[in-house]
Formats: structure tokens, sequence, C-alpha cells
């Protein structure tokens, strides 16, 4: 072995924390593979498609089985949230053995033109359930406590989205408008830079986009940011040019895109989980207003729902 892979054994991840769970390997790999190299998409698509094949396999063994280095396989671990392929390879076993005692069942999320209707809500909904165990086995819990205590005490919150992002921007703020909380949600990028601009210490910007690089939305996130507001990034691409202006970082999942189910539907999914895991926590941390203010928005909204009389 090169003394550059016993290096890279010696020297634990930079997250400094405890691995990933067995459970969570397969959501890294579908959350973290498109900011991997070729060669590490490689390593990353064999140890999910395989687990049990793979954790029988030396590093050495599994450099040539997917045409890739020794050193490559490491980095890829380590990337991974693993401090060393050993420690892959534990989680490989276990993932396999928790895959031989409750299997998952044999459906593909690829929807032809001629699939029954039966089929397509078969698909469709294994693959929603899929990106949501996804999304909250990657969900960085501190992350997400910290962006709740942002919410729960700031002046006002203002989110950025375009398209569908934009329908999970509006979701968000409708919620803690409820509650009794200033919020915004921007789609049009001159209002949102527009609006931006006065933010401050004390107030929160979250940027929604599964990309990553969506300029309209990382505009004003920077704008925010330089302002001295807290800012929080929900985004699939976690190393992705939106990050840069996030104090905060919340990664989604998302299936793999097809022709008949473009990114921004899957994406919605784990966005939309986020968002609620975002304002269940804030409500709790305001409970004392929350509750009262909740109760009058449905007693305002009561008479709407009520059958009208003939």
């Amino acid at each position: 072995m090169t003394e550059e892979v016993k290096e890279i054994f010696r020297t634990r991840g930079s997250s400094g924390g405890a691995p990933p769970a067995p459970a969570a390997l397969a959501a890294k790999v579908r959350t973290l593979a498109p900011s991997m190299t070729r060669s590490m998409q490689r390593v990353a698509e064999a140890v999910a498609g395989d687990p049990a094949g793979c954790a029988a396999l030396t590093v050495t063994g599994l450099a040539e089985l997917t045409g890739t280095s020794e050193a490559t396989v490491v980095r890829t671990a380590r990337l991974l949230g693993y401090p060393g392929y050993r420690d892959l390879r534990l989680a490989l076993a276990g993932l396999a053995a928790q895959q031989q005692s409750g299997r998952a069942p044999a459906i593909t999320t690829d929807i032809a033109v001629d699939d029954p209707i039966a089929d397509v809500v078969a698909k469709l909904a294994y693959d929603e359930q899929q990106t949501l165990a996804d999304t909250a086995a990657g969900l960085d819990t501190a992350q997400l406590g910290a962006a709740v205590g942002a919410l729960a005490g700031a002046r006002r919150t203002d989110v950025y989205g375009i398209g569908a992002s934009g329908l999970v921007a509006q979701d968000l703020t409708q919620k803690l408008l409820r509650i009794g909380l200033i919020a915004h949600a921007h789609s049009d990028p001159h209002l949102a830079v527009t609006n931006a601009v006065q933010l401050r210490a004390g107030d929160v910007a979250i940027a929604i986009t599964h990309s990553g690089s969506t300029g309209d939305v990382i505009e004003p996130l920077r704008v925010a940011f330089e302002r001295g507001a807290t800012t929080v990034a929900i985004t699939g691409r976690p190393n992705s040019s939106v990050t840069q202006y996030a104090d905060h970082v919340l990664t989604t999942s998302t299936s793999r895109e097809s022709e008949l189910r473009p990114a921004a539907m899957s994406s919605r999914t784990s966005q939309l989980l986020v968002v609620d895991c975002l304002f269940v926590g804030v409500a709790q941390r305001t409970y004392e207003a929350a509750a009262p203010a909740l109760a009058a928005s449905y007693e305002a909204l009561a008479h709407r729902h009520r059958s009208s009389p003939r």
C-alpha cells in the first residue's frame, strides 16, 4: 500500500464526527455522487449497488473492481463520512445485513410512456418514500437545530426560491406567518435583492436551490450574508456555490432524474420535508406565542371551510 493511502487511513475525516450509520450510506451516495469526480462516482456506485460484495473486498480489490486507485477508494470513503476504508467496510457489512433481513421491494423508478397507471402510482410512491428516507438519514440535525434557533428569534425571515423551489419557499413562509412570525417569499430576483439589502444581524435569509448554482437565488443570499443576516441554504449539493454564503447548510436528497420525472419534482419532496422540520422546530421553540397565533389563524379561516346554508 502506498504512503499516500496509509496517510489517508491514519487521518480522520474533516467532519471529525462519528461516521454515518449503515442506513445512511445509500443516501449519502445519492446526495454526494453528483459532486464527485467520475472515478469516485464509480467507487460510490459500486458500494451502494452491492454492499455485501464490496464489504468482502480489500481496498486493493475494490480499486481493481472499479478501475480506480487505492487512494481514490479511501478518498471516497472519507467523502462519504468514514475515517477510512475499514470503517466503510463495516458500514457495508451492516447495510448488507439490513437488506437481507428486510429487502426493499423489487421496483424501479423508471416510468415508461406505456406504463399502466397502477404501475406509475407504485413507482412514484416508492420513489417518494425513498427520497424522504434518504433526506432524513442525511440531514445534519446540528445544522437544523442552529437554523431553527435563528428562525425562532429572527426579526424577519426572507426566503428565496425559483420555479419548484419557489413553491417550497412560499410553503415555508405561509407556515411561519401562521405562527405569528414575519416572513416573505421572493421568486422575483430583483425584489429578492432589494429586500436582502434591508436585512441585518438578527434577520434570517434562506435560499432553496436543489442544484446549488441558481444565480437568482445565490445573489440575494450573498447580499443578506454581507449585511450580517444569518443565512441558510437548503440544497441537494452540499459543496455547491450557494453554500459559500450560508451559515447553515441543510442537505436534501433526490431520486435519479428521468425523462418523465425531472429533478424539480423529486427535489421538491425532500425540500418540503426540510421545511416541515424547520417549521415544527420553530413552533416548538416559540410554543407559547405560536399556539395562540395558530389557533387564531384557524379561527379566522374556519368560516371558509363550513358548508354554506342553502
